[in-house]
Protein backbone atom coordinates (compact mmCIF):
# COMPACT_ATOMS: atom_id res chain seq x y z
CA UNK A 1 0.00 0.00 0.00
CA UNK A 2 1.42 3.61 -0.85
CA UNK A 3 1.04 5.98 2.28
CA UNK A 4 1.98 8.85 0.25
CA UNK A 5 2.01 13.00 1.11
CA UNK A 6 0.73 15.38 -1.34
CA UNK A 7 3.87 17.78 -1.35
CA UNK A 8 3.61 20.42 -4.17
CA UNK A 9 2.91 21.25 -7.76
CA UNK A 10 5.60 22.97 -10.07
CA UNK A 11 5.48 25.66 -12.25
CA UNK A 12 7.59 27.05 -15.08
CA UNK A 13 7.31 30.82 -15.05
CA UNK A 14 9.00 33.12 -17.55
CA UNK A 15 9.24 36.30 -15.43
CA UNK A 16 10.39 35.90 -12.38
CA UNK A 17 9.63 39.44 -10.82
CA UNK A 18 5.77 39.82 -11.78
CA UNK A 19 5.34 35.84 -10.92
CA UNK A 20 6.81 36.64 -7.20
CA UNK A 21 4.75 39.72 -6.80
CA UNK A 22 1.72 37.98 -7.73
CA UNK A 23 2.04 35.05 -4.92
CA UNK A 24 3.72 37.17 -2.16
CA UNK A 25 1.90 40.19 -2.40
CA UNK A 26 -1.94 39.04 -3.93
CA UNK A 27 -2.10 35.38 -3.00
CA UNK A 28 -0.11 36.31 0.54
CA UNK A 29 2.04 32.85 0.40
CA UNK A 30 5.76 33.31 2.08
CA UNK A 31 8.86 32.19 0.06
CA UNK A 32 10.05 29.17 2.37
CA UNK A 33 13.36 28.19 0.30
CA UNK A 34 15.07 29.23 -3.00
CA UNK A 35 17.59 27.39 -4.51
CA UNK A 36 19.54 28.30 -7.54
CA UNK A 37 21.48 25.57 -10.01
CA UNK A 38 24.01 25.98 -12.58
CA UNK A 39 22.69 23.20 -15.36
CA UNK A 40 19.93 21.15 -15.86
CA UNK A 41 17.99 18.37 -13.59
CA UNK A 42 18.96 15.28 -14.44
CA UNK A 43 15.33 14.43 -13.35
CA UNK A 44 14.21 17.23 -15.91
CA UNK A 45 12.67 19.20 -13.01
CA UNK A 46 13.25 22.45 -14.94
CA UNK A 47 12.08 20.49 -18.30
CA UNK A 48 13.49 19.47 -21.29
CA UNK A 49 16.37 22.61 -20.38
CA UNK A 50 20.03 21.83 -19.32
CA UNK A 51 20.34 25.75 -18.64
CA UNK A 52 20.87 27.39 -15.44
CA UNK A 53 17.52 27.65 -13.59
CA UNK A 54 15.87 28.31 -9.85
CA UNK A 55 13.59 27.18 -8.15
CA UNK A 56 11.26 28.67 -5.62
CA UNK A 57 9.42 26.57 -2.93
CA UNK A 58 6.36 29.12 -1.65
CA UNK A 59 3.68 28.49 -0.03
CA UNK A 60 1.14 28.84 3.13
CA UNK A 61 2.85 27.40 5.02
CA UNK A 62 5.59 25.12 5.97
CA UNK A 63 6.31 21.72 3.18
CA UNK A 64 5.55 19.28 6.22
CA UNK A 65 1.74 20.80 6.59
CA UNK A 66 0.78 22.66 3.31
CA UNK A 67 0.32 21.88 -0.32
CA UNK A 68 3.04 24.55 -1.57
CA UNK A 69 4.06 25.81 -5.22
CA UNK A 70 7.50 25.14 -6.79
CA UNK A 71 8.22 28.17 -9.19
CA UNK A 72 10.99 27.04 -11.20
CA UNK A 73 12.76 29.76 -13.80
CA UNK A 74 14.86 28.97 -16.11
CA UNK A 75 17.38 31.24 -17.35
CA UNK A 76 16.80 32.91 -20.74
CA UNK A 77 13.26 31.20 -21.29
CA UNK A 78 10.97 34.13 -21.74
CA UNK A 79 7.62 32.15 -22.35
CA UNK A 80 6.07 28.45 -22.16
CA UNK A 81 2.96 28.13 -24.80
CA UNK A 82 -0.03 26.42 -22.20
CA UNK A 83 -1.84 23.26 -23.37
CA UNK A 84 -5.18 22.40 -22.14
CA UNK A 85 -3.58 19.94 -19.45
CA UNK A 86 -3.49 22.22 -16.11
CA UNK A 87 -7.50 23.20 -14.82
CA UNK A 88 -6.22 25.51 -12.12
CA UNK A 89 -5.77 25.45 -8.20
CA UNK A 90 -8.58 26.27 -5.71
CA UNK A 91 -7.73 28.21 -2.51
CA UNK A 92 -10.03 29.65 0.37
CA UNK A 93 -8.81 33.34 0.43
CA UNK A 94 -11.35 36.44 1.37
CA UNK A 95 -7.68 38.26 2.06
CA UNK A 96 -6.18 37.07 -1.52
CA UNK A 97 -9.20 38.31 -3.31
CA UNK A 98 -8.96 42.03 -1.60
CA UNK A 99 -5.40 42.20 -2.21
CA UNK A 100 -6.04 41.59 -5.54
CA UNK A 101 -8.66 44.43 -5.98
CA UNK A 102 -6.75 46.68 -3.91
CA UNK A 103 -3.94 46.38 -5.61
CA UNK A 104 -4.93 46.23 -8.80
CA UNK A 105 -5.27 42.45 -9.85
CA UNK A 106 -7.32 41.47 -12.42
CA UNK A 107 -10.10 39.88 -10.35
CA UNK A 108 -12.87 37.30 -13.20
CA UNK A 109 -15.41 35.03 -12.54
CA UNK A 110 -15.71 32.07 -13.83
CA UNK A 111 -19.30 29.96 -13.51
CA UNK A 112 -19.72 31.27 -10.53
CA UNK A 113 -16.27 31.15 -9.45
CA UNK A 114 -13.58 34.16 -8.82
CA UNK A 115 -10.79 33.80 -10.78
CA UNK A 116 -6.92 35.02 -10.32
CA UNK A 117 -4.79 34.59 -12.94
CA UNK A 118 -1.32 34.43 -12.04
CA UNK A 119 1.49 35.42 -14.98
CA UNK A 120 2.45 32.76 -17.04
CA UNK A 121 -1.48 31.87 -17.58
CA UNK A 122 -1.95 29.84 -14.66
CA UNK A 123 -5.80 30.11 -12.87
CA UNK A 124 -6.03 30.22 -9.44
CA UNK A 125 -9.97 29.90 -7.83
CA UNK A 126 -10.43 31.82 -5.08
CA UNK A 127 -13.33 30.95 -2.96
CA UNK A 128 -14.86 33.95 -1.22
CA UNK A 129 -13.71 33.01 2.63
CA UNK A 130 -11.67 33.87 5.08
CA UNK A 131 -8.46 31.96 5.42
CA UNK A 132 -8.23 29.48 7.67
CA UNK A 133 -5.92 29.60 9.87
CA UNK A 134 -6.31 26.12 11.57
CA UNK A 135 -5.43 24.56 7.95
CA UNK A 136 -3.99 24.78 4.76
CA UNK A 137 -6.12 27.10 2.31
CA UNK A 138 -4.86 25.25 -0.61
CA UNK A 139 -8.13 23.09 -1.37
CA UNK A 140 -7.09 21.29 -4.71
CA UNK A 141 -5.27 20.90 -7.69
CA UNK A 142 -7.33 20.37 -11.13
CA UNK A 143 -5.91 18.57 -14.01
CA UNK A 144 -7.38 17.37 -16.81
CA UNK A 145 -8.50 14.01 -17.95
CA UNK A 146 -8.98 12.40 -21.61
CA UNK A 147 -10.34 9.18 -20.34
CA UNK A 148 -11.89 9.49 -16.71
CA UNK A 149 -12.31 5.91 -16.15
CA UNK A 150 -8.36 4.88 -17.19
CA UNK A 151 -7.26 8.06 -15.37
CA UNK A 152 -9.55 6.84 -12.39
CA UNK A 153 -7.92 3.82 -12.35
CA UNK A 154 -4.33 4.76 -12.70
CA UNK A 155 -4.34 7.14 -9.98
CA UNK A 156 -6.61 4.99 -7.28
CA UNK A 157 -5.87 1.37 -8.14
CA UNK A 158 -2.13 1.43 -8.86
CA UNK A 159 -1.10 4.64 -6.99
CA UNK A 160 -3.47 3.75 -3.99
CA UNK A 161 -5.00 7.48 -3.68
CA UNK A 162 -8.82 7.33 -2.13
CA UNK A 163 -11.70 8.61 -4.61
CA UNK A 164 -13.65 11.20 -2.23
CA UNK A 165 -15.97 12.29 -4.74
CA UNK A 166 -17.36 11.34 -8.64
CA UNK A 167 -19.21 12.98 -10.88
CA UNK A 168 -19.96 11.72 -14.36
CA UNK A 169 -17.15 14.63 -15.98
CA UNK A 170 -14.90 14.60 -12.63
CA UNK A 171 -12.69 12.70 -9.87
CA UNK A 172 -11.45 13.37 -6.92
CA UNK A 173 -8.52 11.92 -5.44
CA UNK A 174 -6.10 12.15 -2.34
CA UNK A 175 -4.05 9.84 0.17
CA UNK A 176 -5.95 11.82 3.26
CA UNK A 177 -8.51 13.82 4.00
CA UNK A 178 -6.43 16.46 5.57
CA UNK A 179 -4.19 16.92 2.40
CA UNK A 180 -4.66 19.08 -0.50
CA UNK A 181 -6.92 16.63 -3.20
CA UNK A 182 -5.97 16.27 -6.68
CA UNK A 183 -9.20 16.55 -9.13
CA UNK A 184 -9.44 15.08 -12.82
CA UNK A 185 -12.30 16.65 -14.98
CA UNK A 186 -12.66 14.77 -18.81
CA UNK A 187 -12.16 16.97 -21.09
CA UNK A 188 -13.37 15.14 -24.12
CA UNK A 189 -10.22 15.62 -25.80
CA UNK A 190 -6.69 14.08 -26.27
CA UNK A 191 -4.49 16.23 -23.57
CA UNK A 192 -2.08 18.44 -24.97
CA UNK A 193 1.00 19.61 -22.39
CA UNK A 194 2.59 21.97 -24.53
CA UNK A 195 5.74 23.81 -23.03
CA UNK A 196 3.95 25.09 -19.54
CA UNK A 197 3.11 21.48 -18.62
CA UNK A 198 3.78 20.97 -14.62
CA UNK A 199 4.50 18.48 -12.32
CA UNK A 200 2.95 16.81 -8.91
CA UNK A 201 4.83 15.52 -6.14
CA UNK A 202 4.55 13.49 -3.43
CA UNK A 203 6.77 11.93 -0.76
CA UNK A 204 6.35 8.42 0.52
CA UNK A 205 8.56 6.38 3.02
CA UNK A 206 11.80 5.13 1.20
CA UNK A 207 10.68 1.84 1.57
CA UNK A 208 7.97 2.25 -0.84
CA UNK A 209 9.32 3.83 -3.44
CA UNK A 210 10.59 0.20 -5.65
CA UNK A 211 7.53 -0.97 -4.43
CA UNK A 212 5.82 1.88 -6.78
CA UNK A 213 8.70 1.28 -9.53
CA UNK A 214 7.64 -2.59 -9.86
CA UNK A 215 3.76 -2.04 -9.92
CA UNK A 216 4.51 1.18 -12.52
CA UNK A 217 6.28 -1.43 -14.57
CA UNK A 218 3.92 -4.65 -13.83
CA UNK A 219 1.26 -2.20 -15.29
CA UNK A 220 3.45 -1.46 -18.05
CA UNK A 221 2.85 2.02 -17.60
CA UNK A 222 5.31 4.93 -18.08
CA UNK A 223 8.14 5.60 -16.00
CA UNK A 224 10.27 8.94 -17.15
CA UNK A 225 13.30 8.35 -14.36
CA UNK A 226 14.03 5.68 -12.59
CA UNK A 227 14.66 5.66 -9.19
CA UNK A 228 17.74 8.07 -8.60
CA UNK A 229 19.11 10.35 -6.11
CA UNK A 230 19.18 14.10 -7.08
CA UNK A 231 21.93 16.84 -4.89
CA UNK A 232 20.85 19.86 -3.85
CA UNK A 233 23.95 21.99 -2.93
CA UNK A 234 24.32 22.45 0.90
CA UNK A 235 21.34 20.35 1.52
CA UNK A 236 19.99 16.99 1.58
CA UNK A 237 20.15 14.28 -1.31
CA UNK A 238 16.77 12.72 -2.37
CA UNK A 239 15.34 10.05 -3.85
CA UNK A 240 13.01 10.14 -6.86
CA UNK A 241 11.20 8.32 -9.27
CA UNK A 242 8.91 10.34 -12.20
CA UNK A 243 6.04 8.63 -13.88
CA UNK A 244 3.53 9.48 -16.23
CA UNK A 245 0.13 8.66 -15.96
CA UNK A 246 -2.62 7.90 -19.03
CA UNK A 247 -2.73 10.83 -20.01
CA UNK A 248 1.21 12.28 -19.57
CA UNK A 249 0.64 14.33 -16.03
CA UNK A 250 4.28 14.23 -14.43
CA UNK A 251 4.29 12.89 -11.15
CA UNK A 252 7.06 12.86 -8.47
CA UNK A 253 7.50 10.67 -5.77
CA UNK A 254 10.09 12.04 -3.22
CA UNK A 255 11.63 9.87 0.20
CA UNK A 256 9.69 11.10 2.67
CA UNK A 257 12.87 11.03 5.14
CA UNK A 258 15.34 13.16 3.21
CA UNK A 259 12.48 15.57 1.88
CA UNK A 260 11.79 16.57 5.66
CA UNK A 261 15.36 17.19 6.09
CA UNK A 262 16.13 19.22 2.76
CA UNK A 263 12.38 21.11 2.93
CA UNK A 264 13.17 22.66 6.57
CA UNK A 265 12.52 26.43 5.37
CA UNK A 266 15.22 28.63 4.99
CA UNK A 267 13.22 31.74 5.18
CA UNK A 268 16.96 33.96 4.60
CA UNK A 269 16.33 32.44 0.94
CA UNK A 270 13.72 35.44 0.33
CA UNK A 271 16.47 37.87 -0.01
CA UNK A 272 19.13 35.69 -1.99
CA UNK A 273 15.76 35.37 -4.54
CA UNK A 274 15.36 39.54 -4.39
CA UNK A 275 19.17 40.00 -5.07
CA UNK A 276 18.83 37.79 -8.22
CA UNK A 277 15.22 39.58 -9.08
CA UNK A 278 17.00 42.99 -8.86
CA UNK A 279 20.59 41.72 -10.92
CA UNK A 280 18.31 41.05 -13.91
CA UNK A 281 16.15 44.01 -13.55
Amino acid sequence: MVTGRALHFVFKIPDRKITCRFYRDILGMKVLRHEEFAEGCEAACNGPYGNRWSKTMIGYGTEDTHFVIELTYNYGIKEYKMGNDFGGITIRSREALQRARSGGWPVQEENGKFVLQAPGGYKYYVIDEPQPLDKDPVEKLTLSSSNLEKTTAYWKDILDLKVFDQTENSVLLGYSEDQAKIEFKDIGTEIDHAAAYGRIAFSVPHAEQPEIQKRIKDSKHKILTDLITLDTPGKASVRVIILADPDGHEICFVDDEAFRQLSVPDYPSEAILDRYIKKEG
